[in-house]
């Protein structure tokens, strides 16, 4: 028998062809065209994902490059004077010390206690206060007033008043903490619960879904987006509630209360280290309420 030398064939692939129309001859002569195949197209690999998410932080490096070097320049060849904007050096400088000498770590740990208490006071509160809004118009008319008023009123007013109430504790840096949270994760929430399509709400209503299943199972999942973002958005004006309650309430603890000192002092490169600190802790929190909507897809 004749063997068949395949050694050509295997290690080549012939290239495949896909013709746009295809067809069958017919008895009567006629032939049938027999539908195209139409391919759709590949969806974006998690490569390219990584690679647009890596080129999505190079407009922002640029800019804080571009800042640095003219803040440099200004203020390396005399042209701002040192008292209204040190030298980067000097802040680098300054904030070195505070963390070596164990300053910065105490206050900082003090402006993380207060946010983060009055942040999850403001969650608790603000979620299901939220939620409420959107479902229920005895709610949303009883509350909604209270909610306006309180969002014209800058809590740096109400700061002296729970001073007097409260005294100078960690209570008022904290309610203030929380009342800056609360009114947009309030907002926020009622938006997403009520822009749930009513068609997905009626048809899980007639498969049998109601109270606390219609909630967690098709609710608090499709509104999930918008709950998301309240936390992103209070988790990192938190920091801003805290500031507000240590300029005010908290003495000399804190960030701010640092702040404070530098001001008296006229010790500017300290401000701006101590200012350079709260930038960080802002972009951590960002970066752990970015985790945690991650988290929460994952899940949902």
């Amino acid at each position: 028998m004749m063997g068949i030398d395949t050694s050509s064939t295997s290690s080549k692939r012939l290239p495949l062809t896909l013709p746009s129309h295809q067809g069958r001859q017919r008895q009567g002569g006629e032939r049938e065209e027999l539908p195209t195949l139409a391919i759709a197209p590949m969806p974006k690999t998690s490569r390219a994902r990584r690679r647009a998410s890596a080129l999505s932080v190079v407009p922002p490096l640029v800019v804080a490059a571009v800042l640095l070097s003219l803040w440099y320049l200004g203020t390396a060849y005399g042209h701002i004077n040192p008292l209204f904007l040190p030298a980067p050096s000097d802040v680098w400088q300054r904030l070195l010390d505070g963390l070596s000498s164990g300053l910065y770590e105490v206050n900082a740990l003090a402006t993380i206690e207060e946010s983060l208490l009055g942040f999850l006071l403001a969650v608790v509160i603000g979620l299901p206060l939220g939620y409420g809004l959107a479902k229920s118009r005895l709610i949303a008319a009883t509350v909604q007033p209270y909610l306006a008023a309180g969002q014209a009123i800058p809590a740096i007013v109400i700061a002296p008043f729970l001073v007097l109430w409260l005294g100078y504790t960690l209570l008022p840096t904290v309610i203030l903490c929380m009342l800056v949270v609360l009114f947009p994760m309030v907002i926020t929430t009622a938006l997403g619960v009520r822009t749930i399509d009513r068609s997905i709400l009626d048809a899980a209503r007639v498969d049998g879904a109601a109270g606390w299943s219609l909630l967690t199972a098709i609710e608090f999942p499709l509104a999930l987006p918008a709950i998301m973002a309240a936390v992103r958005t209070g988790l990192t004006l938190s920091i801003t509630g805290a500031l507000v309650g240590e300029f005010v309430a908290g003495g000399n603890q804190g960030l701010g209360g640092l702040i404070l000192q530098g001001q008296h002092q006229y010790d500017t490169p300290f401000m701006f280290a101590t200012l350079a600190l709260l930038a960080a802790l802002a972009a951590v929190y960002y970066g752990l309420a970015w985790l945690l909507s991650k988290l929460a897809e994952a899940v949902y």
